[in-house]
């Protein structure tokens, strides 16, 4: 709930900066993972958290840090927090860990670079106004839209990728809505996909993470009718702006395909080795 605090308290500092909404780190809380005993390190003020440093864990050897600072506020600065984002990160993913950072963040890309971590993957952010948003497609003959307010009953479309608890852990996250948690199914009652949008009332931002079809229902246009249907809901709820972040030039045309503008990239940094001495450099 800190995190949450804190990603909130930056987005109503800045429309757009940052790379992380509220929202995210909820998703990510779908399944147990090793992070989740590890005690957050956070700045706060008499208004509540200023700074933090996210560690999460994917896999046991596989682990993300998030320096987070509020942007505008003094006291705290850059190099402090990298800092003991270092020393965090060193303390519990000893194999390894990924730092990502926006391209427009030169300070924080010096200091990363700086303590031997070196650049991989990229991806992309792009946002949306509600009011430009397209209207409902709906999905191809033989297929339905579903909420899981309509299949309360039945396993959770997304167990098979993120266990059996998911559906438990999603309804523990305040901003998890069960009527923006959409599937699309087959005549027969198979998942085709699935996708779950996110409304944060205090930001009045709705973030859509994740969306899937599967394999075997590709090209159908079923990805466009849920985010559609996803958009619309979220706008109903309350959204004013929507965002989405993607990885494949084949989900950027998806997004940019029903409106969304993209508007920054983030490259994410590895460290280099497990037994790679690592120093914070200071600014």
């Amino acid at each position: 709930m800190l995190a949450t605090a804190l990603l909130q308290r930056a987005r109503l500092a800045d429309r757009q900066a940052g790379i992380w909404e509220a929202a995210d780190v909820q998703w990510w809380w779908r399944k147990a993972r090793l992070s989740d005993s590890v005690e957050q390190l956070f700045w706060i003020d008499r208004h509540g958290p200023v700074a933090g440093v996210l560690l999460t864990s994917w896999t046991e050897t596989s682990w993300q840090c998030d320096p987070i600072m509020v942007p505008g506020l003094a006291g705290i600065g850059p190099s402090a927090v990298w800092e003991r984002a270092l020393e965090e990160a060193n303390a519990h993913a000893v194999d390894g860990f990924d730092v990502p950072v926006r391209d427009d963040d030169p300070v924080l890309a010096e200091l990363v670079a700086a303590s031997a971590l070196v650049a991989s993957e990229s991806d992309g952010t792009a946002w949306m106004n509600a009011d430009d948003r397209p209207g409902v497609q709906p999905p191809a003959d033989g297929f339905a839209l579903v909420a899981r307010t309509q299949r309360g009953t039945v396993p959770h479309p997304m167990r098979q990728r993120n266990g059996d608890e998911v559906e438990a852990r999603l309804r523990q996250c305040p901003l998890y809505d069960p009527e923006l948690d959409l599937a699309i199914e087959a005549t027969d009652g198979r998942v085709a996909g699935y996708s779950l949008y996110w409304f944060d009332p205090l930001t009045k931002v709705g973030l859509v993470e994740p969306v899937r079809v599967e394999d075997e229902f590709q090209r159908r246009g079923l990805a466009r009718a849920m985010l559609t249907a996803g958009i619309e809901r979220l706008a109903a709820k309350g959204a004013q702006r929507m965002k989405v972040s993607y990885g494949t030039e084949a989900a950027a045309a998806l997004y940019q395909g029903v409106g969304f503008e993209p508007t920054s990239t983030t490259t994410w940094y590895q460290r280099r080795s497990p037994s790679e001495e690592l120093r914070p450099v200071a600014s």
